[in-house]
């Protein structure tokens, strides 16, 4: 396995990964922001977690029109393109007196730019490293996104504070409109992986031949279900504790570290094909904890120990990797993107809707149980043995 210096070495790789980093840091910033803005104008958990979440669970919309571009627009292009539509929708949800509907309005489209942002900057990876190596570039990314969370949350929280949520979201469209530039000059021109144009039909059509195959069904499945669920948990950080908030999102984004770089560097390869289920399980397991209501120390230690558990993703990518086509990798890691931060909106939606109706701590318990009983169930149906049997239609890219 090639080492993190080796990577930094490949032509590319670091501008990208700068790029990202912007991004991340900025989504980090905003969401925090607009989720404590909507909380105080609202009162309301799930309005909270929603607007936190909500570009997650616009996500279906794009996966579901707008997906077969990841591999069929120019890399470089995109990626600047769509960081300047997240610095400026982001710079509209800072103009002060939005109502709440122009509010979630907005909140759509960035969902439905998201979507394809996520194909177009993981094929993209997977093009530019060496054969086998996607694993640990994508650990080197997972690694960064986790730094960028602990200090976006942690800036974010102070920020919010000191000055106000939307002096926060226009420093977040700063940052996008930096992701923008780094992406402009530092990556090379590339010409799309795929012929054809992009097009609905061509989306549904792919999504369908990918999802032709029962191996990946089963890894699909593993990468937005047990996942989603959690995420649900962690959208009630604010109304669980408003003023700790930014400290848990924190935590649980060094937790996500500790798991990347453990997965990534650490497991040797014979350890690593079998570590899905146990790291799906502890993603939940420490939020059940919850019910007891804890303090901030403990809260904190819980959400910090469950976030290694998504460690288990670069595993299930790298299944997924190897059951995908070279020529599909940016519209198959897209639709893991889309679908998995999909179910994350679904699942803030449906925790804020819980904590509505009994308390922030009841639903997040309920989450995590929930969390635990799909990764069992989907373990039970990936050991059965004509559940990994290859799959005799092979994906070809149309077009």
């Amino acid at each position: 396995m090639t080492g993190y210096r080796q990577l930094l070495r490949v032509s590319e790789f670091t501008p990208l990964l700068l790029s990202s980093a912007a991004h991340t840091a900025a989504q980090t910033a905003a969401g925090l922001a607009l989720g404590t803005l909507v909380y105080r104008a609202t009162d309301s958990p799930l309005l909270s977690a929603v607007s936190m979440f909500g570009p997650s669970l616009a996500q279906v919309l794009g996966a579901t029109f707008f997906l077969s571009g990841a591999d069929r627009l120019p890399p470089r292009t995109a990626l600047a393109g769509l960081s300047l539509a997240f610095a400026t929708v982001t710079a509209v949800l800072a103009v002060p007196g939005l109502p709440l509907v122009a509010v979630f309005a907005v909140v759509l489209a960035q969902g439905l730019v998201a979507a394809l942002g996520g194909g177009v900057r993981w094929g993209l990876l997977n093009e530019i490293l060496p054969k086998g190596d996607y694993l640990p570039g994508r650990s080197v990314f997972n690694m960064m996104s986790g730094l960028m969370q602990i200090a976006g949350y942690a800036t974010g929280g102070a920020l919010v504070t000191a000055l106000s949520p939307h002096r926060v979201l226009l420093l977040a469209a700063l940052l996008h409109a930096t992701a923008a530039a780094i992406a402009r000059l530092g990556l090379t021109p590339r010409p799309p992986r795929t012929t054809g144009r992009p097009s609905v039909a061509e989306t549904w059509r792919t999504n369908a031949l990918l999802w032709s195959s029962r191996p990946r069904r089963l890894v699909y499945l593993g990468l937005w279900l047990p996942n989603g669920l959690v995420v649900g948990c962690e959208a009630l950080f604010v109304p669980y504790d408003p003023a700790a908030a930014g400290t848990l999102f924190a935590c649980a984004a060094l937790g996500m570290l500790v798991g990347d770089l453990t997965v990534g560097r650490l497991l040797p390869p014979a350890v690593r094909t079998r570590a899905a289920t146990p790291l799906l399980l502890l993603l939940a397991t420490p939020y059940v904890f919850f019910a007891l209501r804890p303090a901030l120390p403990f809260a904190a230690f819980c959400a910090a120990v469950a976030s290694v558990g998504f460690g288990a993703t670069l595993v299930q990518q790298e299944r997924l990797m190897a059951l995908t086509p070279s020529e599909l990798s940016g519209h198959a890691l897209g639709l893991h993107s889309a679908g998995m931060l999909t179910m994350q909106g679904v699942s803030a939606a449906l925790a804020g809707a819980a904590a509505q109706l009994t308390s922030p701590a009841t639903a997040m318990t309920v989450m995590a149980l929930a969390s635990v009983a799909v990764t069992l169930t989907l373990a039970t149906l990936g050991r059965r043995p004509w559940g990994e049997r290859r799959d005799p239609r092979p994906v070809r890219a149309t077009g």
